[in-house]
């Protein structure tokens, strides 16, 4: 599956160059939320929800940068290939009080921590002047995936520490991405999307889950 997300994204991008040649370039930035999704999920939540909230899900916050080429194909439509560094992954907190006072006994976060370089080619509508619709195929590489683990007692810290799992995991992940956007003339704009992971992230399928994410930032397209 691999192979084919990245033939599909090589001839996207070859028959666009061979077709347009005013290409100009774009930069993205912005924050994102991260966590996993499926049946393992789903089985993990209705866990959690016998702990009466002492124990809870929670994203993982992050950021993203890419870097790309707008590539018109016609008036409202163009292409856009881009490469780029996500931050992904899901976490757990776990958080005891004492007497139903705002004193913790104790607090307790594992956290897995993601970083991604995605390979993305978008195919963008402007149905009106600076309004823009996206979508396309991601193809990600995991680099690097680290188990954070955070414990304390009574507001000392027993444990900071990072953990490397990323052989644990899935090196490849192909998925699919979409959103809206708002440019203005100067070039600066606005955009909010969602990507959704295809592939399992454990490499040894000992549970279902794939990768969800929502991004907000700001372009700029020179």
């Amino acid at each position: 599956m691999t192979t084919t997300y990245s033939s599909l994204l090589f001839v996207f991008l070859a028959a666009a160059i061979t077709t347009n040649a005013q290409i100009k370039p774009i930069i993205k930035v912005g924050a994102s939320q991260s966590t996993w999704k499926g049946e393992a999920r789903n089985s993990f939540d209705q866990l959690l929800d016998s702990t009466n909230g002492y124990i809870s899900s929670r994203n993982r916050s992050g950021f993203y940068a890419n870097v790309g080429a707008e590539i018109p194909m016609g008036k409202v439509a163009s292409f856009e290939p881009s490469i780029g560094y996500s931050q992904r992954g899901f976490g757990v907190r776990g958080n005891i009080t004492i007497n139903n006072m705002k004193i913790e006994a104790l607090n307790a976060r594992a956290t897995a921590q993601m970083h991604y370089v995605d390979l993305t080619a978008l195919l963008k509508v402007k149905p009106v002047a600076g309004l823009q619709l996206f979508v396309g195929p991601q193809v990600s590489y995991l680099v690097k995936n680290n188990l954070h683990a955070d414990i304390a007692v009574l507001g000392f810290s027993l444990l900071n520490k990072d953990m490397d799992v990323t052989d644990e995991f899935n090196r490849w992940d192909m998925g699919v991405t979409g959103g809206i956007g708002y440019e203005f003339t100067n070039g600066i704009g606005i955009t909010a999307a969602y990507e959704r992971g295809f592939q399992r992230v454990d490499n040894k399928e000992r549970f279902k889950a794939f990768n969800e994410s929502y991004k907000a930032g700001i372009t700029y397209r020179f």
